[in-house]
C-alpha cells in the first residue's frame, strides 16, 4: 500500500513592508498640506494590490489618482513621490546637512527645480528621536533657516518656497494689513464752516427762523478714497500665489468700503460680496464655490473684454485705482488684449499691473500677453513676498508711481516696435 502524500502547507505571508511606506508617504503629503485622510490610505493600498508593482509608472499613477484631488497639488505629489521611494531615508540625510553645501551635478543646476519648502518641512525627521546607535559621536546640529530675524526672514520670502508654518504666519501677516489710500474730491459737497462756496438752500433754511440770517451757511467739496479694483488671476500659472492673494483681497474689502474684487481664469467671476464677510474661511469658501475656473487655462484678454463691458461703467467711477494682478500669460496668443487693456487704462486713474515674475532680475517681456500689456500700464510691480505687498501698499498710500525702473524702456522699445 502506497504512503500517502503529505499535506503541503499553505504558502506563508512574506513579510513586506509596502503598506506601513503608504501609510507613512500619506503621512508626508498629510504634513506638506494635502488633505489626506485615513480613507485615501486605504484606498491607496487597496489599489495597489490590485494594479500591482509591475512598473514604476503604474505604482506613481495609481497614487496619484487616490491622493491627488487638485492640479495644485500636482508638483507637490510628484517631489514627494521622486524623493520618498527612490530612498525613504533619504531627506532625513539631506536635513542633517546645510542645503547650501550639498553639491549638485550640472545637469540639475541647468534645471533649477527645487524642493518646495513645505516638502521638506514635511520630510524632516522629528526632532527628539533616540539616535539607532548609542555608541556614535553626537552629530552638531546648525540651524540654518533662521538666522536673523523670523519676521525679516518672512518678509523677504518668496511665496513659493514657504513652508506651511510660514504660509500660515503669512497670512496672518495680511490679515493685518490695512490700506491708507489718499483721499479725493468728489462732485458732491458737505457742510463746512469755512467752505469756499455758499449753501443756499441751507442759508434760506436758516433764514425761516425767529432770529433770521446770521450769517451765510458755506460747503466745501467732500472727499472720499476712490474706488479700488482688484482683478487677481488664477490661472494654472498663478496657482502658488493665488491663496495668498486672496486672503490680500480679503483683508482690503474689510478695510475700507468701495472694493470690488473680481477673479478671472477662462471667464470673469465677481467674488466682491463673498469677500466682505469677516470670517476669512467662510468668505474664501464662498468664493470658491463661486468660482469654477481655478486652475485653468487663461484668458485675459476675453477676460478684460467682459469687465469693460459689464462692469467698467459701475466701478470705475471717481478715480478708481485698478490693480491687475497676472503673470501675462495669455493662451488665446493675446488676441484682443491690447485694445482691452488700453480701453480699461482709459478707464481709470491708475493702472497697477502686479506680476510674480517680475521678481527675476532677468525677467524680459517676450510673450505675446506681456508686449500687448506693458503699454498700457501707469505702475508695473513685482508680487511675490510680503515686502512686495508693503511696498505697494506703501505706494498707493502716497501719489508716487513706483514701479520698475526698466518700465519705460520696455515701453519705449514695444511703441516703436
Amino acid at each position: 500500500m502506497d504512503a500517502m502524500p503529505e499535506p503541503v502547507a499553505p504558502p506563508q505571508p512574506r513579510g513586506g513592508k509596502l503598506a506601513t511606506n503608504i501609510v507613512h508617504f500619506a503621512r508626508t503629503l498629510r504634513t506638506a498640506g494635502l488633505r489626506v485622510g485615513p480613507g485615501q490610505v486605504l484606498r491607496a493600498i487597496e489599489a495597489v494590490e490590485a494594479a500591482g508593482l509591475r512598473k514604476r509608472d503604474d505604482f506613481y499613477w495609481t497614487l496619484h489618482s487616490v491622493f491627488v484631488n487638485r492640479r495644485d497639488q500636482r508638483e507637490i505629489f510628484d517631489q514627494a513621490f521622486h524623493v520618498y521611494w527612490r530612498n525613504p531615508r533619504l531627506l532625513e540625510k539631506m536635513m542633517e546637512m546645510l542645503l547650501p553645501q550639498v553639491g549638485v551635478p550640472a545637469a540639475e543646476q541647468d534645471q533649477r527645480k527645487q524642493l518646495s519648502r513645505r516638502l521638506q518641512d514635511a520630510l524632516q525627521p522629528g526632532k527628539g528621536e533616540a539616535p539607532e546607535e548609542a555608541n556614535e559621536p553626537p552629530e552638531v546640529e546648525i540651524e540654518a533657516t533662521f538666522t536673523v530675524s523670523d519676521r525679516e526672514v518672512l518678509q523677504h520670502r518668496d511665496f513659493e518656497q514657504m513652508s506651511q508654518a510660514e504660509i500660515d504666519e503669512a497670512l496672518r501677516a495680511i490679515a493685518r494689513l490695512r490700506l491708507p489710500v489718499p483721499e479725493r474730491k468728489t462732485r458732491r459737497y458737505q457742510p463746512a464752516r469755512r467752505g469756499p462756496r455758499v449753501d443756499f438752500r441751507a442759508s434760506l433754511r436758516r433764514a425761516l427762523r425767529p432770529e433770521g440770517l446770521i450769517e451765510l451757511r458755506r460747503r466745501e467739496p467732500r472727499r472720499r478714497p476712490p474706488p479700488l479694483v482688484i482683478l487677481c488671476d488664477i490661472s494654472g500659472s498663478m496657482a502658488r500665489y493665488t491663496r495668498m492673494f486672496l486672503h490680500f483681497m480679503h483683508a482690503i474689502t474689510n478695510d475700507r468700503d468701495r472694493v470690488y474684487c473680481f477673479t478671472f481664469g477662462t471667464r470673469l467671476s465677481n467674488v466682491t460680496r463673498a469677500l466682505r464677510n469677516r470670517d476669512v474661511d467662510i468668505a474664501l469658501q464662498k468664493a470658491s464655490a463661486q468660482v469654477e475656473d481655478w486652475s485653468g487655462g487663461t484668458r485675459i484678454g476675453l477676460a478684460l473684454h467682459e469687465f469693460n463691458a459689464k462692469w467698467s461703467r459701475r466701478v470705475l467711477g471717481q478715480g478708481a485705482v485698478v490693480l491687475l494682478i497676472t503673470d501675462g500669460l495669455d493662451r488665446e496668443g493675446a488676441a484682443g488684449l491690447g485694445e482691452e487693456m488700453e480701453r480699461l487704462h482709459k478707464s481709470c486713474s491708475r493702472l497697477i499691473w502686479l506680476n510674480p515674475l517680475l521678481r527675476y532680475g532677468a525677467y524680459e517681456p517676450k510673450s505675446q500677453g506681456n508686449k500687448a500689456m506693458l503699454p498700457h500700464v501707469d505702475e508695473f510691480r513685482p508680487v511675490h513676498n510680503l515686502e512686495s505687498l508693503a511696498g505697494l501698499i506703501a505706494a498707493l498710500g502716497t501719489h508716487a508711481a513706483g514701479t520698475d525702473g526698466r518700465l519705460a524702456g520696455w515701453q519705449t522699445e514695444l511703441r516703436q516696435g
